[in-house]
């Protein structure tokens, strides 16, 4: 929760140029991990930082990073004994929050001009490899690209004097800790490192001490790592499977809602609820791993922008997500555990704000939720039997009487996310949102794969319309013999293709 009394980012010492385009965005009042962080960080110590992800932590060790290097503008930029060779490097878990800390960096950076760059996997290497050689002071990227392009010689981070590991704990959970270690022994002993993470697993504290000295540990919030976001109502519904649909369209036309975040098991189910969704109205995109990464960053950039209101995903395509005004948060299904629940919750009631988490848990999911519900000391021990016509829920969430599950037309208003260009990223990976065959068959809704949303449909209209078509020759046979062969039968070719035997 924010305080009464605001502190300004140049009451915490920081840069004009940095807090002068801070400023021009509107970010002017630091938030508790900010406030807390930025004067520790400017000292050049060690740091960890426990906050949730929405709390600013960003800045908390943006701010400080940018102000620590020397920047292409500055005096003694010339005196460097590299110029151009990376001096900061932030390594985050997973392509989306690699995006997302790069722009923060960037608007911090639009008066200073810092050069920043990210490096991450299903994009070509050789936009990379051209920024790398132009020179940049900050990079910030996933394990893999960072370890691959460093093998290559094209990276070098041997000059780097800060080095930044956010989101650790989840870098825990995606098996990345031994290329976050390969990665460390890369860099100067003599740097400043930064390490940020929403809980503290033993891991990740071996982490830390490992590679940190003497850090100071900063805790934005309660040390207690099992509280949810208390501007957060939380609503848990015992749901049949062939019921969500129709209840997930109706709380999406709930009374004040923003923009809406709806987590899925599967990659699959993410899909196939969003064509579900934009077959009713609603202006929807979804994020999983079988889209290409131009595509997920796409529906990214239309959530952001507006142009969709609901984003399904899956968890690890939307770890690490911060994006403001999301209002209304979905578990399709009852999560896995409580750590899981936290995060997928914790994408609404961000930064002070108030914010809705709503979680289907099916009859046969009875007993994990129990688990999560004691776990976190939640009152919903026995979720109450819902449907999509129950009165409390109209109620609960604030459904205005009558509702359907189709989004009546005049509300309609959005951009959609064909309105968001698709970047040719020269991708490595997936190019298609298109699921991979099984069998040999796809299931098909009207001629077209049933999995496939607009986006997937758009691509294939438009490389068939790029490729023309061949003219194909057909050879007529006679006894097995082709007739249009004159040696193989005595006769000249028919002249006329279309004659009949």
């Amino acid at each position: 929760m924010r305080r009464d009394a605001l502190t300004t980012f140049t009451d915490l010492g920081v840069f004009p140029p940095i807090a002068e385009a801070l400023e021009r965005v509107g970010i002017t009042e630091a938030f508790p991990i900010q406030e807390m962080a930025i004067p520790v960080a400017l000292t050049g110590s060690d740091l960890i930082g426990q906050a949730r992800t929405g709390t600013g932590k960003t800045f908390a060790f943006g701010i400080p990073l940018l102000q620590r290097i020397v920047a292409p503008g500055d005096r003694d930029y010339g005196l460097a004994t590299e110029p151009g060779k990376p001096q900061a490097l932030v390594v985050t878990p997973t392509r989306e929050l690699a995006v997302q800390v790069n722009g923060d960096l960037a608007t911090a950076s639009t008066v200073r001009k810092v050069r920043v760059t990210t490096l991450y996997g299903g994009r070509a290497y050789e936009p990379q490899v051209n920024a790398l050689t132009k020179g940049v002071d900050v990079v910030v990227g996933t394990p893999g690209r960072l370890l691959d392009l460093a093998a290559q010689g094209h990276l070098d981070l041997g000059h780097v004097k800060v080095l930044v590991l956010d989101e650790a704990d989840e870098m825990l959970d995606l098996g990345f800790l031994p290329d976050v270690e390969k990665l460390i022994a890369l860099t100067p002993e003599l740097r400043q490192t930064m390490l940020f993470s929403a809980t503290m697993p033993a891991a990740v504290i071996g982490l830390a001490r490992r590679y940190l000295r003497h850090p100071v540990n900063i805790r934005a919030e309660s040390p207690d790592e099992t509280q949810t976001v208390p501007t957060t109502a939380q609503f848990v519904y015992r749901a049949h499977q062939l019921d969500k649909d129709e209840m997930v369209a109706r709380l999406l036309q709930a009374e004040g809602r923003g923009l809406a975040m709806i987590f899925s098991q599967t990659k699959r189910a993410a899909q196939r609820l969003a064509d579900e969704l934009r077959d009713r109205g609603f202006a929807v995109a979804a994020v999983h791993g079988d889209l290409g990464q131009g595509a997920r960053e796409q529906a990214l950039r239309a959530f952001r922008s507006g142009k969709v209101d609901v984003l399904v995903a899956t968890d690890v395509a939307a770890r690490g997500i911060d994006v403001e005004g999301v209002t209304h948060v979905v578990n399709l299904t009852c999560p896995e555990d409580e750590k899981t629940y936290l995060h997928r919750i914790g994408r609404t009631g961000r930064a002070g704000a108030s914010g809705v988490a709503v979680t289907f848990v099916d009859w046969d999911d009875l007993t994990r939720w129990k688990l999560i519900n004691d776990a976190l000391d939640l009152p919903y021990p026995e979720p109450v039997e819902t449907y999509s016509s129950s009165e409390h829920f109209f109620h609960d969430l604030g459904i205005p009487p009558g509702t359907k599950g189709t989004l009546p037309r005049s509300e309609r208003t959005r951009a959609g996310l064909e309105a968001e260009k698709l970047e040719d990223l020269g991708e490595t990976g997936k190019t298609r949102s298109r699921p991979a065959r099984r069998g040999g068959r796809r299931r098909t809704r009207g001629g077209e794969p049933a999995a496939v949303g607009a986006q997937g449909r758009a691509e294939h209209r438009s490389d068939e319309e790029a490729r023309p078509r061949r003219q194909r020759s057909r050879r007529r046979t006679r006894g097995g013999k082709s007739v249009d062969d004159g040696g193989s039968t005595g006769h000249a070719p028919e002249a006329d293709p279309t004659a009949t035997s």
